[in-house]
Formats: structure tokens, C-alpha cells, sequence
């Protein structure tokens, strides 16, 4: 209950401040194709499934899509938020339990949503059960950051290790966290020093693909 409520007021004051009934969503078509190196026309005709996907619409813009899905256990309480609006299915669970069948998706994402699952060996399972071969797992995730209410599990950046080897790591970037978010830090393209010991925020992007 308390996390489920930090993590309705986190989107009230992001509603506060955009000002807008309905959030924008127009950054996430660069993650999903530029920065992972996937053309757009991978996406035609496969479903899709964003885990955690929040209420701005994450899969808004991929209209070639068979089937785009965002999985988050407060996707009844989106609503306020206007994603009545949005062409994406919603569906209310957490990602221990998905709600599909096996190899069902030919891509799943999870950006900057990972760490506030509750049982993350679950959710990576569920995940790698969902997935169909060759289809691929897009990772965003912050590192290094302590405990908090919406974040409760804090990673390292051997994390990649805990989708091996049912997934085949592709590609990975660590980035330095500035102050302006994480999708802006990640566009700003600053590698994260490893020589430098001060304890500090990192975030992780990694491109798996599951094994045949």
C-alpha cells in the first residue's frame, strides 16, 4: 500500500507539472529503436510487452505493432492520466505474474521499472517465459541507488548476469546520472567513470536476445 502510493503521488506531481491531462510519451521512440540499434520495422506485425510501462504511453508510438501491451499493477488507477486516450493495452498486474502465455512476445521492455518489483528472480523468470526465441529484452534501469519506497531493490551492474544464459547479452552502456533524469542523461551520452570511487548513481542499458 505505502509503495503503491508513493508511486501514484511520484505521477501526480509529474501531472503537476507538465500541466497536461494526458503525459507525453513522445521520447520513448528512441529507446525503443535508435539507442538499442533497432529499426523500427522490427516491430511490424510483433507484440510487444513494456513491464512497469507507467502512465505516459510508452508504446504510443509504435502503430506497427500486431499487439502492444503495458504491464503495471496500478494501470486502473492511469486512468486520471488520461490513458483512456492511448491505443496500448493496459493491463493491471506486476511483472512476478504475467497475465500471457509462454514465448508469447517477440519483445519486452523494462525501462527504469525493474527495480521496483517485489521478487525480482520471479519477474526475470516471468520474462524469459514470455519471451519467444530470438525475440528481444530491452533493459533501462538505474544502479547503485539505495532502498526507497518505489525502488525497493537496488542493483549493481552485474545485474545482466541474472538473465544468463537464457538471454545472450547483445550490447550494454553505462551511463553518469545527472540531475536531469534519466532519459535526458542517457541522450547526453556520458560514459560512467569506473576509475572514479565516489559512491554514486549509474544507469545501465543492456540489449538481450533469447536463446533459440
Amino acid at each position: 500500500m505505502l509503495k503503491a502510493q508513493a508511486e501514484m503521488n511520484y505521477w501526480l506531481q509529474v501531472k503537476q507539472k507538465e500541466k497536461k491531462d494526458v503525459l507525453g510519451n513522445s521520447h520513448y521512440e528512441y529507446f525503443y529503436t535508435e539507442h538499442f540499434n533497432i529499426a523500427k520495422s522490427f516491430f511490424a506485425g510483433n507484440r510487444i510487452l513494456d513491464i512497469g510501462c507507467g502512465p505516459r504511453g510508452s508504446l504510443e508510438w509504435c502503430d506497427v505493432a500486431a499487439q502492444r501491451v503495458g504491464l503495471d499493477p496500478l494501470a486502473k488507477s492511469y486512468r486520471q492520466f488520461g490513458i483512456d486516450s492511448h491505443k496500448m493495452l493496459y493491463v493491471a498486474s506486476g511483472a512476478e505474474n504475467i497475465p500471457f502465455a509462454d514465448e508469447y512476445f517477440n519483445a519486452v521492455t523494462s525501462f527504469n521499472s525493474l527495480d521496483h518489483v517485489d521478487n525480482l528472480d520471479k519477474s526475470i523468470a516471468e520474462i524469459i517465459r514470455v519471451l519467444k526465441p530470438a525475440g528481444l529484452f530491452l533493459l533501462i534501469t538505474d544502479v547503485n541507488h539505495g532502498p526507497t519506497a518505489t525502488e525497493p531493490i537496488s542493483f549493481s551492474w552485474d545485474i545482466v548476469n541474472k538473465f544468463q544464459p537464457s538471454l545472450t547479452l547483445f550490447e550494454k552502456h553505462h551511463y553518469e546520472k545527472s540531475e536531469n533524469g534519466i532519459y535526458k542523461s542517457i541522450m547526453a551520452a556520458i560514459p560512467y567513470d569506473h576509475s572514479n570511487p565516489a559512491g554514486r548513481y549509474g544507469i545501465l542499458t543492456a540489449k538481450f536476445q533469447k536463446c533459440f
